[in-house]
């Protein structure tokens, strides 16, 4: 039995990489590729954080309609909600501005008066779903150019030894050249998860923000009937039972 020789061996060896383009880049890339991994973590952290807070008001939202407005006062449905939920946050400044609206010593219409609570507080809860969105836009629009700049870099650098060296030959320029654009790739694959996470997260957003509006109206119309107005909940309708045919074996069961 043969063994390959050693020089067969490094010639079927590839001796460029990712730990190669690092290695001959110095510290410009290693810095590079750091600030990539530190964009692509804190992206991934966001879009899985955001998703489960997403995910949690809008398994509170198919709750409340029958939790919330199927007691009888606004307090023993608002004892039902999550403590610190973006629901809870709502019915307790629309409780509160009610209280307050008691103790203005200048006339305001009430309507004016809870509108403008709910309207805040609905943008509080706006506001902290947006938290960390703008990490990713910013991720998305800037990860491909910090990889360009790594390639830049990464090219120069062999263009110059190539000088140095005197050799212009196809295999000297293109695995040094080609090793380069590592760096654009890995800028991309920071980037396009980033883009398509901060995208599919909006609209997300946008769904929770109008089911928080729609309970925000809702409760918005009870404090200002005194609990007159109320949305309705819809019952579950059994199934009927089907008549009985004169004659069968359940009206007559000799027959």
């Amino acid at each position: 039995m043969t063994t390959p020789a050693p020089g067969a061996a490094a010639a079927n060896s590839n001796p460029y990489g990712l730990l190669a383009a690092l290695e001959q880049g110095g510290t410009i890339a290693w810095t590079v590729f750091i600030i990539l991994v530190i964009m692509s973590a804190a992206s991934w952290y966001i879009m899985f954080t955001k998703l489960i807070e997403q995910q949690k008001i809008l398994n509170q939202a198919k709750r409340v309609r029958t939790s919330f407005w199927g007691t009888p006062t606004i307090k023993e449905g608002a004892n039902k909600l999550e403590r610190n939920s973006a629901y809870r946050q709502i019915v307790d400044d629309g409780l509160r501005a009610q209280d307050e609206h008691t103790r203005l010593i200048d006339p305001i219409d009430q309507h004016e008066w809870l509108g403008g609570s709910l309207s805040r507080s609905q943008a509080a809860v706006n506001s902290k779903l947006g938290n960390g969105l703008a990490v990713l836009a910013t991720v998305g629009s800037t990860a491909p150019f910090i990889g360009l700049f790594g390639t830049v870099i990464g090219i120069y650098r062999a263009l110059i030894k190539i000088g140095a060296a005197g050799q212009a030959s196809i295999d000297a320029v293109a695995g040094p050249v080609g090793e380069a654009l590592i760096m654009t790739a890995l800028g991309l694959a920071v980037a396009v998860p980033a883009v398509l996470g901060y995208n599919w997260l909006i609209r997300r957003n946008k769904v929770v923000a109008e089911q928080i509006g729609n309970f925000a109206t809702d409760l918005h119309g009870y404090l200002v009937s005194n609990g007159a107005v109320r949305p309705q909940i819809a019952a579950v309708k059994s199934a009927p039972t089907p008549p009985l045919k004169t004659g069968s074996a359940a009206v007559n069961p000799k027959a």
